[in-house]
């Protein structure tokens, strides 16, 4: 009998053992190629040697700061490393625990920054359907996924709407051009910034590459720059959601950086840390860093 809640109590998960590279070890002896890295999460392999030999070094030193009183010597480090050339504008990294913690953070940073220039009237987000933004309440939010909202739907946050996504092997019309098709959604995003009020929206919330919830989905050429441009013309912030797509996974250290594009706020996590500690964090403008 396992203590474990597990997630699904109908087909229990075997018990892993042990970890190689790419294959996990179960009690019963079975290898397994790990042919996702779990939740796209261990992308450096299992028992990396170059980890395994740094983890024990570090814990010898420092384990743990509040902090509230000090910063640990890696966390300045990955900062410096992840935005200290300053890409897209981003000037400044706080790390929490998860992907979801992180989008929660995401969203609390964009209401702060409009209390601090004094636009308290926005408090609405925009998502898009069929995307996943993480767990928690605020991020199951602003997520769109059809099928792990509705359970929590009275309890969710009211402040949350959602557009179409680029999503062009289904919603395209044959006869559609992808510039048409563009800009059909364009239009769309303009018209949910009109329904609720433009001064009221405070972000639109996307990830560059959609993950399992739209099947590793890219956007066409152009989606991006018009809603920025959107974002830019309302006064609303761009957050872009790399937990699952960023970090290296589409050839550049960002995935916005395919696009042209930069967010003012950006989620990190799984790619961040290979599955070896629980990480997450936000990658942020100076102009938001400057007004806080």
């Amino acid at each position: 009998m396992t203590r474990l809640l597990l997630r699904n109590f109908r087909d229990p998960p075997e018990v892993a053992v042990s970890a190689s590279r790419l294959t996990i070890r179960s009690e019963d002896g079975r290898e397994v190629i790990d042919g996702s890295g779990g939740a796209a999460v261990a992308c450096l392999g299992h028992g990396h040697p170059a980890v395994l030999d740094a983890l024990p070094r570090q814990i010898e030193k420092l384990c743990y700061v509040h902090t509230g009183f000090y910063v640990g010597e890696p966390v300045e480090a990955l900062a410096e490393h992840l935005v200290g050339h300053e890409p897209g504008g981003l000037t400044h990294a706080y790390f929490v625990s998860s992907g979801s913690e992180a989008v929660e953070t995401a969203l609390k940073l964009a209401r702060q920054y409009m209390l601090e220039i004094g636009e308290p009237r926005r408090d609405h987000v925009i998502g898009r359907r069929q995307s996943y933004h993480g767990n928690t309440l605020g991020a199951l939010g602003a997520g769109g996924n059809l099928v792990r909202r509705p359970p929590y739907a009275p309890i969710l946050p009211a402040n949350a709407s959602h557009v179409s996504p680029c999503y062009a092997y289904r919603e395209q019309a044959p006869d559609e051009s992808d510039a048409a098709y563009v800009k059909r959604l364009a239009a769309e995003l303009e018209a949910e910034f009109q329904r609720v009020g433009p001064d009221r929206v405070m972000a639109f919330i996307a990830e560059p590459v959609v993950g399992a919830t739209l099947g590793c989905a890219t956007a066409l050429p152009g989606y991006f720059k018009a809603v920025r441009e959107i974002c830019d013309r309302h006064g609303a912030l761009l957050i872009l959601d790399e937990v699952m797509c960023g970090l290296g996974r589409t050839g550049t250290l960002h995935a916005w950086e395919q696009e042209g594009v930069a967010p003012d706020i950006q989620a990190i996590a799984k790619g961040l840390c290979g599955g070896y500690q629980p990480i997450g964090g936000v990658l942020v403008a100076g102009r938001i860093v400057e007004a806080i």
